[in-house]
């Protein structure tokens, strides 16, 4: 019997991403929280993270979600939606010159 493989639609991603999100966004002062979006080339998937940064303490990083789908057009749209659900920044690392597929502007590094 082969592995179940469960395929989210983009607005279950960032649903899922959000309540994770909400669970360690304490918006505590003197705290930068940003979410870190790293492309996993050698997995073929796309990870996110809440990177939590205390004024004169250590950074912590907490693991929101695995998007398992490497379709960039797929990323794209899960990102829309959690831009429209919150402010926070969203940094993006080791996506080089790559460009969204439907905005056709180059993923910034935030």
């Amino acid at each position: 019997m082969e592995g179940i493989v469960l395929i989210e639609t983009s607005e279950q991603a960032a649903k899922l991403i959000l309540e994770r999100l909400e669970k360690d966004f304490l918006r505590k002062s003197r705290t930068i929280y940003q979410m870190l979006v790293v492309r996993d080339r050698f997995d073929e998937a796309y990870n996110f993270f809440l990177e939590i940064k205390p004024k004169n303490d250590r950074e912590k990083s907490v693991p929101l979600h695995t998007l398992a789908s490497f379709d960039l057009s797929y990323l794209e749209d899960v990102v829309r939606i959690i831009q429209k659900q919150t402010q926070i920044t969203i940094r993006f690392k080791d996506f080089g010159e790559l460009v969204w597929p439907q905005a056709q502007t180059r993923i910034s590094k935030g």
